[in-house]
């Protein structure tokens, strides 16, 4: 039995993603990717490009109709069997705004969920 160490509830949601990786001189690979799952501390993310532990990224992420501007570092990559990155990105940096505009699009989806139960 594996012990839960998140301090946030991940939500699946397919979300698409612009992504720059950073190398501290500027970016060495920039893309489109999409989330697979997300919380207020970080995202596991598919892109069509491999990424590294302890990368910094920048991810605006489209989160309903707000674009939300986010710093976070690379936890792991993974390849799966068609080939894509799978890669979880712990945030690192984001405005006041951001954070509310995340909190509430996860607290949005958790109630629809919810309501989708009934």
């Amino acid at each position: 039995m594996s012990i839960e160490k998140r301090r946030h509830i991940r939500i699946d949601s397919e979300n698409l993603s612009h992504v720059a990786v950073e190398d501290g001189e500027g970016p060495v690979a920039e893309g489109i990717g999409k989330t697979l799952n997300i919380s207020e501390s970080g995202i596991l993310l598919e892109t069509h490009f491999p990424m590294e532990s302890g990368q910094g990224v920048d991810l605006t992420l489209a989160l309903e109709e707000e674009l939300v501007t986010v710093k976070g570092e690379v936890v792991h990559c993974r390849i799966d069997d068609r080939g894509a990155a799978r890669t979880g990105v712990r945030f690192k940096e984001m405005d006041d705004a951001a954070l509310r505009n995340l909190k509430g699009f996860v607290v949005l989806f958790r109630q629809q969920r919810s309501l989708d139960e009934l």
